[in-house]
């Protein structure tokens, strides 16, 4: 039986265990970019600690490459699938639009993005490219230049090479938009509220004004935002997103540790597209804005320590 070809985007926790699933089913072949850490791997392997399988020492895929290959100048055969666990951080280049483009052949490459957010298939699409224990939910993204149903079967194979044995929470969801609107009912108030903050979420709760002020408006105004684009998220919405986290230990959001370790942090795709869905529907999103205005201005302090960004007035800026 021929093994799909799976190109790995980003090594980090996520695309490692990923790509250790992929392989371990045996219906797959993971070519993994790896960049920094190239030669460690090579040379080494890669030790893996997972809640699932244990220890597992010097595991390497099928082929470790420093770059993403291009397959139209390379000798390289096409890919059935790019997975894409890096940060989505659209506001500092470069896009993964980008960084895949070599790597696709169209009308045979999909794309899986496991990524946070919302609108993070439309850069993709519009470039023209085809569209704690491991618990994935799997979705097919629409696009105009891909036939429904061929997005819906890319999704249900790479389901069904995933997770081969019916094992593991990986799974195929029709209902993707529902999930992923429900996340981002989470991710858009507790990662930026705690990000402003630098506090972490047992604290947060401990305080109650910072949840009944910041955290359960802007719940209310995602819930209003995915209403309005047709989507109805469960009625228990503020008790599932404030009861997400335990309280015993001191957890803060991916968003809050990037910025304390100095990273980019993810605040297009989680803060500023629902944002944006919500102007384009006329639905108001006070709290969002604001919040999104400060981190905005935090993703400005670090794109400045990078030499992404320098201080100066640009043409138009009315406040020079």
């Amino acid at each position: 039986m021929t093994k799909s070809r799976v190109l790995l985007v980003g090594t980090g926790g996520i695309g490692t265990v990923s790509a250790y699933h992929l392989e371990k089913g045996g219906l797959a072949e993971v070519t993994a970019v790896m960049r920094s850490n190239y030669e460690a791997a090579m040379k080494n392997g890669i030790d893996i600690d997972s809640v699932q399988f244990g220890q597992i020492k010097a595991w390497k895929p099928t082929a470790i490459t420093k770059s993403v290959p291009d397959v139209s100048k390379e000798d390289t055969q096409p890919f059935d699938y790019i997975l894409v666990t890096t940060k989505s951080i659209p506001d500092a280049p470069p896009t993964v639009a980008d960084i895949i483009a070599p790597a696709v052949t169209p009308g045979k490459t999909a794309n899986v993005l496991s990524q946070n957010g919302i609108n993070i298939e439309k850069p993709l699409i519009t470039r023209d490219l085809p569209d704690d224990d491991d618990c994935q939910k799997i979705g097919a993204f629409f696009s105009p230049q891909v036939p429904t149903e061929a997005a819906e079967a890319a999704a249900k194979q790479y389901v069904q090479i995933y997770n081969p044995d019916g094992k593991l929470d990986v799974i195929y969801a029709p209902e993707i938009d529902k999930i992923r609107w429900r996340k981002i009912a989470y991710n858009a108030s507790m990662n930026p509220v705690a990000t402003i903050l630098r506090m972490d979420v047992p604290r947060i709760k401990m305080s109650k004004h910072i949840v009944d002020d910041l955290i359960v408006p802007i719940v209310l105004e995602i819930r209003a935002v995915a209403e309005a684009k047709g989507v109805t998220l469960q009625p228990d919405l503020i008790h599932a997103v404030t009861h997400q986290d335990p309280n015993d230990t001191a957890f803060k959001p991916s968003m809050c540790q990037d910025y304390e370790k100095g990273n980019l942090m993810e605040i297009e795709n989680i803060v500023s597209e629902p944002l944006r869905e919500a102007e384009k529907l006329n639905i108001p999103t006070p709290t969002l804005k604001t919040v999104y205005g400060i981190t905005k201005g935090l993703q400005l302090k670090v794109k400045e320590e990078k030499g992404l960004w320098g201080p100066k007035f640009e043409p138009g800026n009315p406040y020079e």
